[in-house]
Protein backbone atom coordinates (compact mmCIF):
# COMPACT_ATOMS: atom_id res chain seq x y z
CA UNK A 1 0.00 0.00 0.00
CA UNK A 2 1.04 3.74 -0.99
CA UNK A 3 1.97 5.74 2.56
CA UNK A 4 2.82 9.53 1.98
CA UNK A 5 5.92 9.12 5.05
CA UNK A 6 9.74 9.10 5.26
CA UNK A 7 11.23 6.99 7.19
CA UNK A 8 9.06 4.22 8.58
CA UNK A 9 11.26 4.50 11.98
CA UNK A 10 10.88 8.08 11.95
CA UNK A 11 7.19 8.03 11.76
CA UNK A 12 5.61 8.97 15.12
CA UNK A 13 8.24 11.03 16.14
CA UNK A 14 7.79 13.30 12.87
CA UNK A 15 4.08 13.20 13.37
CA UNK A 16 4.59 14.55 16.88
CA UNK A 17 7.08 17.35 15.16
CA UNK A 18 4.20 18.44 12.97
CA UNK A 19 1.67 18.54 15.78
CA UNK A 20 3.48 21.08 17.64
CA UNK A 21 4.63 22.94 14.97
CA UNK A 22 1.06 23.57 13.32
CA UNK A 23 -0.62 23.85 16.84
CA UNK A 24 1.75 26.59 18.47
CA UNK A 25 0.12 27.40 21.97
CA UNK A 26 -1.87 23.99 22.41
CA UNK A 27 0.51 21.59 23.72
CA UNK A 28 3.90 21.37 24.67
CA UNK A 29 6.30 18.30 25.11
CA UNK A 30 7.39 17.37 28.54
CA UNK A 31 10.39 15.62 27.65
CA UNK A 32 13.10 15.86 25.51
CA UNK A 33 11.90 12.86 23.12
CA UNK A 34 8.45 14.55 22.95
CA UNK A 35 7.08 11.56 23.77
CA UNK A 36 4.80 13.51 26.63
CA UNK A 37 2.87 16.37 25.73
CA UNK A 38 0.82 18.39 27.77
CA UNK A 39 -1.28 21.17 27.47
CA UNK A 40 0.18 24.27 27.30
CA UNK A 41 -1.18 26.02 30.14
CA UNK A 42 -0.27 23.05 31.86
CA UNK A 43 0.23 22.43 35.59
CA UNK A 44 -2.99 23.99 36.33
CA UNK A 45 -2.77 24.91 40.47
CA UNK A 46 -5.89 23.42 42.09
CA UNK A 47 -7.06 21.20 39.33
CA UNK A 48 -6.84 17.46 39.41
CA UNK A 49 -4.40 16.53 35.94
CA UNK A 50 -5.84 13.84 33.83
CA UNK A 51 -3.23 11.76 32.05
CA UNK A 52 -3.78 9.45 29.15
CA UNK A 53 -1.70 7.33 25.96
CA UNK A 54 -1.16 4.31 23.94
CA UNK A 55 0.49 3.68 20.59
CA UNK A 56 0.22 5.60 17.86
CA UNK A 57 -1.74 5.14 15.06
CA UNK A 58 -5.15 5.83 16.69
CA UNK A 59 -5.44 10.08 15.81
CA UNK A 60 -7.34 11.75 16.30
CA UNK A 61 -7.46 9.27 19.57
CA UNK A 62 -5.14 10.12 22.72
CA UNK A 63 -2.80 12.89 20.73
CA UNK A 64 -5.87 14.88 19.63
CA UNK A 65 -7.64 14.74 23.07
CA UNK A 66 -5.00 16.88 24.93
CA UNK A 67 -7.14 20.08 25.42
CA UNK A 68 -9.37 22.56 27.31
CA UNK A 69 -12.16 20.76 29.22
CA UNK A 70 -10.42 17.23 28.04
CA UNK A 71 -6.96 15.16 28.91
CA UNK A 72 -4.25 17.04 30.52
CA UNK A 73 -0.99 15.39 29.18
CA UNK A 74 -0.44 11.97 26.80
CA UNK A 75 2.43 9.45 26.47
CA UNK A 76 2.75 8.94 23.23
CA UNK A 77 3.85 4.71 22.21
CA UNK A 78 5.25 3.85 19.20
CA UNK A 79 2.51 2.44 16.60
CA UNK A 80 0.24 0.45 18.09
CA UNK A 81 2.31 -0.18 21.13
CA UNK A 82 2.33 0.91 25.09
CA UNK A 83 4.22 4.18 26.06
CA UNK A 84 7.08 3.54 28.69
CA UNK A 85 6.25 4.53 32.09
CA UNK A 86 9.03 6.78 32.25
CA UNK A 87 7.41 8.78 29.46
CA UNK A 88 3.96 8.46 31.58
CA UNK A 89 5.65 9.15 34.81
CA UNK A 90 6.97 12.22 33.21
CA UNK A 91 3.70 13.67 31.71
CA UNK A 92 2.09 13.25 35.02
CA UNK A 93 5.04 15.01 36.50
CA UNK A 94 4.27 17.94 33.99
CA UNK A 95 0.51 18.38 34.79
CA UNK A 96 0.75 17.86 38.69
CA UNK A 97 -1.19 20.77 39.91
CA UNK A 98 -0.88 19.57 43.87
CA UNK A 99 -4.65 17.87 43.75
CA UNK A 100 -3.22 14.51 41.84
CA UNK A 101 -3.84 12.97 38.51
CA UNK A 102 -5.86 10.25 37.01
CA UNK A 103 -5.08 7.55 34.40
CA UNK A 104 -7.43 7.06 31.60
CA UNK A 105 -6.54 4.53 29.22
CA UNK A 106 -7.56 1.75 27.24
CA UNK A 107 -7.50 -2.17 28.97
CA UNK A 108 -4.41 -3.29 27.05
CA UNK A 109 -1.61 -5.62 29.15
CA UNK A 110 0.99 -3.28 27.82
CA UNK A 111 -0.26 0.11 28.72
CA UNK A 112 -1.70 -1.51 32.53
CA UNK A 113 1.69 -2.54 33.12
CA UNK A 114 3.68 0.50 32.05
CA UNK A 115 0.95 2.93 34.00
CA UNK A 116 1.22 0.73 37.09
CA UNK A 117 4.44 1.39 37.15
CA UNK A 118 4.25 4.80 36.79
CA UNK A 119 1.82 5.06 39.21
CA UNK A 120 4.62 3.52 41.82
CA UNK A 121 7.32 6.29 40.58
CA UNK A 122 4.91 8.72 41.62
CA UNK A 123 4.00 7.77 44.66
CA UNK A 124 7.77 8.70 46.40
CA UNK A 125 7.18 12.26 44.38
CA UNK A 126 3.66 12.34 46.56
CA UNK A 127 1.26 12.82 43.70
CA UNK A 128 -1.79 10.71 44.10
CA UNK A 129 -3.05 8.87 41.68
CA UNK A 130 -6.53 7.31 40.65
CA UNK A 131 -6.94 5.01 37.60
CA UNK A 132 -9.83 4.38 35.53
CA UNK A 133 -9.24 1.83 32.76
CA UNK A 134 -11.41 1.82 29.78
CA UNK A 135 -13.78 -1.14 28.62
CA UNK A 136 -16.53 -0.31 26.51
CA UNK A 137 -15.97 -2.60 23.57
CA UNK A 138 -18.63 -5.36 24.18
CA UNK A 139 -17.15 -7.81 21.67
CA UNK A 140 -14.26 -8.43 23.11
CA UNK A 141 -15.62 -10.44 26.49
CA UNK A 142 -19.17 -11.32 27.79
CA UNK A 143 -21.24 -9.00 30.16
CA UNK A 144 -19.99 -11.60 33.26
CA UNK A 145 -16.13 -10.53 32.11
CA UNK A 146 -16.75 -6.69 31.43
CA UNK A 147 -13.93 -5.90 33.05
CA UNK A 148 -11.82 -7.62 31.02
CA UNK A 149 -13.09 -5.84 27.67
CA UNK A 150 -10.63 -3.33 25.50
CA UNK A 151 -11.21 0.16 25.85
CA UNK A 152 -11.94 1.87 22.17
CA UNK A 153 -13.94 4.70 20.82
CA UNK A 154 -15.77 5.18 23.97
CA UNK A 155 -12.65 6.65 25.81
CA UNK A 156 -13.98 9.83 23.55
CA UNK A 157 -16.80 10.35 26.30
CA UNK A 158 -14.28 9.50 29.60
CA UNK A 159 -12.09 12.16 29.04
CA UNK A 160 -14.71 14.34 27.61
CA UNK A 161 -16.69 13.65 31.05
CA UNK A 162 -13.47 13.64 33.12
CA UNK A 163 -12.01 17.02 31.65
CA UNK A 164 -15.32 18.60 32.39
CA UNK A 165 -15.04 17.81 36.27
CA UNK A 166 -11.41 18.53 36.27
CA UNK A 167 -12.47 21.71 34.87
CA UNK A 168 -14.67 23.18 37.39
CA UNK A 169 -12.18 21.88 40.06
CA UNK A 170 -13.90 18.29 41.16
CA UNK A 171 -11.56 16.94 43.46
CA UNK A 172 -9.75 13.58 42.64
CA UNK A 173 -11.93 10.83 43.87
CA UNK A 174 -15.16 12.72 42.43
CA UNK A 175 -13.21 13.37 39.01
CA UNK A 176 -12.56 9.13 39.18
CA UNK A 177 -15.96 8.73 40.27
CA UNK A 178 -17.33 10.34 37.32
CA UNK A 179 -14.93 8.97 35.01
CA UNK A 180 -15.74 5.61 36.07
CA UNK A 181 -19.59 5.83 35.57
CA UNK A 182 -18.54 7.28 32.01
CA UNK A 183 -17.25 3.48 30.96
CA UNK A 184 -19.69 1.80 33.03
CA UNK A 185 -22.60 3.17 31.20
CA UNK A 186 -20.95 2.83 27.73
CA UNK A 187 -21.27 0.32 24.83
CA UNK A 188 -19.26 0.23 21.38
CA UNK A 189 -18.91 -2.28 18.62
CA UNK A 190 -16.87 -2.10 15.48
CA UNK A 191 -16.79 -3.84 11.88
CA UNK A 192 -13.78 -3.78 9.52
CA UNK A 193 -13.70 -3.80 6.40
CA UNK A 194 -9.76 -4.45 5.10
CA UNK A 195 -6.70 -3.78 7.30
CA UNK A 196 -4.39 -1.19 8.59
CA UNK A 197 -0.51 -1.49 7.12
CA UNK A 198 2.05 -0.93 10.08
CA UNK A 199 4.21 1.35 8.82
CA UNK A 200 7.88 -0.19 9.84
CA UNK A 201 6.56 -3.77 9.03
CA UNK A 202 4.73 -3.04 5.80
CA UNK A 203 2.23 -5.16 6.14
CA UNK A 204 -0.76 -5.97 7.14
CA UNK A 205 -2.14 -6.48 10.65
CA UNK A 206 -4.61 -9.63 9.45
CA UNK A 207 -6.09 -10.47 6.52
CA UNK A 208 -10.07 -10.12 4.97
CA UNK A 209 -10.93 -11.81 1.44
CA UNK A 210 -12.31 -9.26 -0.74
CA UNK A 211 -16.05 -8.86 -0.48
CA UNK A 212 -16.11 -9.99 3.45
CA UNK A 213 -16.41 -8.19 6.64
CA UNK A 214 -15.35 -8.66 10.33
CA UNK A 215 -18.05 -7.95 13.05
CA UNK A 216 -16.59 -6.62 16.52
CA UNK A 217 -12.78 -5.95 15.32
CA UNK A 218 -10.59 -4.17 17.46
CA UNK A 219 -8.81 -0.74 16.86
CA UNK A 220 -5.68 -2.81 16.45
CA UNK A 221 -7.24 -5.68 14.37
CA UNK A 222 -7.91 -7.59 17.16
CA UNK A 223 -10.24 -10.58 15.94
CA UNK A 224 -14.33 -9.86 16.01
CA UNK A 225 -17.10 -12.10 16.93
CA UNK A 226 -18.43 -12.94 13.12
CA UNK A 227 -16.45 -13.01 9.80
CA UNK A 228 -18.75 -13.43 6.69
CA UNK A 229 -19.90 -11.92 3.16
CA UNK A 230 -19.48 -7.22 3.29
CA UNK A 231 -23.48 -6.43 4.36
CA UNK A 232 -25.41 -3.15 3.65
CA UNK A 233 -25.07 0.03 5.74
CA UNK A 234 -28.63 -0.91 7.79
CA UNK A 235 -27.59 -4.43 8.27
CA UNK A 236 -24.53 -3.73 9.71
CA UNK A 237 -26.16 -0.84 11.84
CA UNK A 238 -28.84 -3.56 13.21
CA UNK A 239 -25.83 -6.04 13.95
CA UNK A 240 -23.95 -3.33 15.83
CA UNK A 241 -26.80 -1.77 17.57
CA UNK A 242 -28.42 -5.11 18.35
CA UNK A 243 -25.52 -6.26 20.09
CA UNK A 244 -24.77 -2.11 21.93
CA UNK A 245 -28.59 -1.90 22.75
CA UNK A 246 -28.98 -5.53 24.49
CA UNK A 247 -25.73 -5.27 26.60
CA UNK A 248 -26.76 -1.59 27.51
CA UNK A 249 -30.27 -2.41 28.50
CA UNK A 250 -31.05 1.34 28.74
CA UNK A 251 -34.80 1.71 30.54
CA UNK A 252 -36.89 3.05 28.36
CA UNK A 253 -37.04 6.96 28.48
CA UNK A 254 -33.48 7.07 28.53
CA UNK A 255 -31.87 10.17 27.48
CA UNK A 256 -28.16 8.83 24.92
CA UNK A 257 -25.28 9.72 23.59
CA UNK A 258 -23.92 8.22 20.24
CA UNK A 259 -20.87 8.61 18.56
CA UNK A 260 -20.55 6.62 15.16
CA UNK A 261 -17.25 6.20 14.44
CA UNK A 262 -14.62 6.25 11.25
CA UNK A 263 -11.62 4.11 11.83
CA UNK A 264 -9.21 5.87 9.46
CA UNK A 265 -10.72 4.95 5.54
CA UNK A 266 -13.99 5.07 5.39
CA UNK A 267 -15.71 8.37 4.07
CA UNK A 268 -18.33 10.57 6.09
CA UNK A 269 -21.17 9.91 3.91
CA UNK A 270 -20.74 5.97 5.11
CA UNK A 271 -20.45 6.85 8.73
CA UNK A 272 -23.75 8.85 8.47
CA UNK A 273 -25.49 6.03 6.87
CA UNK A 274 -24.80 4.05 9.91
CA UNK A 275 -25.69 6.87 12.49
CA UNK A 276 -29.12 7.18 10.15
CA UNK A 277 -30.31 3.96 10.72
CA UNK A 278 -28.50 3.46 14.35
CA UNK A 279 -30.94 6.08 14.91
CA UNK A 280 -34.40 4.60 14.11
CA UNK A 281 -33.19 1.59 16.50
CA UNK A 282 -32.67 3.82 19.60
CA UNK A 283 -35.93 5.35 18.97
CA UNK A 284 -37.69 2.29 18.78
CA UNK A 285 -36.38 1.01 21.81
CA UNK A 286 -37.86 4.28 23.26
CA UNK A 287 -34.68 6.00 24.00
CA UNK A 288 -33.96 9.96 23.20
CA UNK A 289 -30.17 11.11 21.14
CA UNK A 290 -29.39 13.34 23.39
CA UNK A 291 -26.06 14.32 21.90
CA UNK A 292 -24.56 12.96 18.25
CA UNK A 293 -21.34 12.61 17.30
CA UNK A 294 -19.92 11.38 13.88
CA UNK A 295 -16.61 11.54 12.23
CA UNK A 296 -13.32 10.44 12.89
CA UNK A 297 -12.64 10.07 16.58
CA UNK A 298 -10.35 6.93 17.35
CA UNK A 299 -9.08 5.22 14.25
CA UNK A 300 -6.64 2.93 13.28
CA UNK A 301 -4.35 4.38 10.42
CA UNK A 302 -5.96 3.48 6.86
CA UNK A 303 -8.55 0.34 8.18
CA UNK A 304 -11.78 0.85 6.46
CA UNK A 305 -14.65 0.12 9.10
CA UNK A 306 -16.35 1.98 11.67
CA UNK A 307 -17.47 1.70 15.37
CA UNK A 308 -20.82 2.69 17.10
CA UNK A 309 -21.08 3.55 20.57
CA UNK A 310 -23.38 4.65 23.14
CA UNK A 311 -23.65 6.27 26.50
CA UNK A 312 -26.27 6.71 28.65
CA UNK A 313 -26.88 9.73 29.85
CA UNK A 314 -28.41 10.69 33.50
CA UNK A 315 -28.54 14.50 33.92
CA UNK A 316 -24.60 14.80 36.04
CA UNK A 317 -23.17 12.99 32.58
CA UNK A 318 -25.35 15.05 30.25
CA UNK A 319 -23.91 18.00 31.72
CA UNK A 320 -20.40 17.18 31.54
CA UNK A 321 -20.84 16.75 27.66
CA UNK A 322 -22.63 19.73 27.32
CA UNK A 323 -19.15 21.62 29.13
CA UNK A 324 -16.40 23.94 26.94
CA UNK A 325 -13.77 21.65 25.16
CA UNK A 326 -11.74 21.59 22.64
CA UNK A 327 -8.22 20.98 21.53
CA UNK A 328 -6.54 21.55 18.03
CA UNK A 329 -8.03 18.05 17.03
CA UNK A 330 -11.49 17.81 18.73
CA UNK A 331 -14.44 20.71 18.85
CA UNK A 332 -17.29 19.73 20.24
CA UNK A 333 -20.00 20.40 17.16
CA UNK A 334 -22.73 18.19 18.72
CA UNK A 335 -26.80 19.01 19.04
CA UNK A 336 -27.39 19.77 22.31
Amino acid sequence: MKKIINQPDQFVDEVIDSLLIAHPGWIKAATADRRALVRADAPKEGRVGIVTGGGSGHMPGFLGYVGEGLCSGVAVGNVFSSPSSEQIFEATKAVNGGAGVLYVYGNYGGDVFNFDLAADLAEPEGIDIKTVLLTDDVASAPPARASERRGVAGMVFAFKCAGAAAERGDPLDEVARITAKANAQCRTMGVGLSPTILPAAGKPTFTLPDGEMEIGIGIHGEPGTHRGKLETADAIADRLSGEILRDLAAPKGSRVAVLVNGLGATPLEELYLLYRRTAAAIADQGLTIARSYVGEYVTSLEMAGASITVLLLDDELEALLAAPARSPLFHDWSAA
